[in-house]
């Protein structure tokens, strides 16, 4: 990262903040009976499905929810001698290297991983990590903005730094946030290793801002979503996903006929997330049961209407809703694992110099 020691001290501070939920049991995974999970912010199930795990299983499930994905994975690496749980969900591709690299995680060949397509599968040699869901960050347009300004909304990273949407765009860090990073992972794969930084100097140029996190740059900076109305978000161009628009649809008090906000679509990274039984877990035989229950069907299909992504497994039903207002990308951008390990901290550090400085 840019600043190591500030990094690791804002994580740090981060730790006094986990939330827990879930069940209340405070002796966490030192019972053998309970699950501890650690997540990112976004972790989100049905009860009654939680409560089938339980009731099948005999455990009871502890959640920890740390932030920003990116937050939450550096929170992990830091306490990975000492865990606060017995799985990690929600590290993405973004950086799943630096997790791996920095031992988080043990081998466990989940059960039902047959069942995963093989492009998801992206430590298959090693099964540190088991593939649960994907999906595409993508900039998102508040499309009553562009129409009262009789304005066409941008479709291509090249749209973006164009005059006409100056000052219009809100982005997460890319030190910070996993969409952040997946933004600029994107640029990089439409751009090439010698034509990002010039992209965005011109970004900078058209008045790009750039906030710490996805709740942040979404709820508050964005005048689309439903809660940056309330909160006075004066940007109409966020980085998010391609499933935020159905969720605009599905989570409104008066449901509209069409989504409120749109995809960019020629801007869209492909993000597949994970999770991992971590090393030097006290419930390793839970922790493994909780894993195989995430490529359950039935988790796979409660997913999309709860995280707003999609399931890995195989024949897993999506909600009709969920395809409408919120479809995969066609063509997303991606980036080969072992180039984003190779090339990560550097395209960030050069990032921060370019962009924040």
């Amino acid at each position: 990262m840019h600043t190591k020691t500030l990094v690791a001290a804002a994580v740090g501070l981060g730790l006094l903040t986990l939330s827990a939920c879930g069940s209340t049991d405070t002796k966490g995974s030192a019972d053998s009976k309970t699950v501890t999970l650690v997540s990112h912010d976004s972790w989100a199930v049905s009860k009654n499905v939680l409560k089938d795990f339980e009731k099948q299983s005999g455990y009871k499930v502890r959640v920890l929810k740390g932030g920003d994905a990116g937050q939450a994975v550096n929170k992990a690496i830091l306490t990975k001698d000492n865990p606060q749980g017995d799985v990690f969900f929600g590290v993405d591709n973004t950086l799943l290297s630096r997790a791996l690299d920095n031992g988080l995680f043990q081998p466990y060949e989940a059960k039902g991983l047959g069942t995963v397509g093989a492009p998801y599968q992206l430590d298959q040699d090693k099964h540190r990590v088991t593939p649960i869901d994907y999906g595409d960050i993508c900039v998102n347009y508040d499309k009553a903005y562009f129409s009262e300004h009789k304005l066409t909304p941008p479709q291509t990273f090249a749209d973006l730094a164009k005059p006409a949407y100056k000052n219009l765009l809100v982005t997460e860090n890319a030190a910070t946030s996993s969409p952040g990073l997946g933004f600029l992972l994107g640029s990089a794969a439409q751009y090439g290793d010698n034509g990002w930084q010039g992209y965005w100097k011109k970004l900078k140029a058209n008045g790009v801002k750039v906030v710490d996190g996805w709740e942040q740059a979404y709820y508050q900076e964005f005048s689309g979503s439903s809660e940056g109305k309330k909160a006075g978000g004066d940007r109409p161009l966020v980085v998010s996903y391609a499933s935020s628009p159905p969720a605009e649809v599905i989570y409104a008090k008066k449901r509209p006929s069409t989504a409120p906000t749109g995809v960019a679509t020629g801007t869209c990274f492909r993000q597949i997330e994970f999770a991992g039984l971590l090393s030097n877990a006290k419930n390793t035989k839970g922790g493994k049961a909780f894993i195989d229950f995430l490529l359950s069907k039935e988790f796979q299909q409660d997913m999309p209407l709860n995280m707003f992504v999609y399931p890995v497994v195989q024949g897993a039903a999506v909600p009709a809703d969920f395809t409408k207002y919120g479809p995969a990308a066609k063509d997303p951008e991606t980036v080969a694992p072992a180039k984003i390990a190779a090339n990560r901290d550097q395209w960030v550090k050069s990032w921060t110099s370019l962009v924040l400085k």
